[in-house]
């Protein structure tokens, strides 16, 4: 799954220590989702987009695959 949370970061100014913080993870797990390795749940996904105020659908695309 792809997403286009490090480039929502970068247009809201956020590190990944200070997004964590926002929405309560760890440093690694905002690592993790930008490198693709993890996808988070439905909550996690719906707190990103409502943090970024976009929608779901345009923080994440399926991939061939998923």
């Amino acid at each position: 799954m792809k997403n286009k949370i490090k480039i929502q970061r970068a247009i809201h100014n956020l590190t990944q220590e200070d997004l964590a913080k926002k929405i309560n993870v760890s440093r690694q797990t905002i690592n993790t989702m930008e490198a693709g390795k993890y996808i988070p749940s439905t909550a996690l996904a719906l707190k990103l987009a409502g943090l970024f105020a976009i929608t779901v659908e345009e923080l994440f695309q399926l991939e061939e695959g998923d």
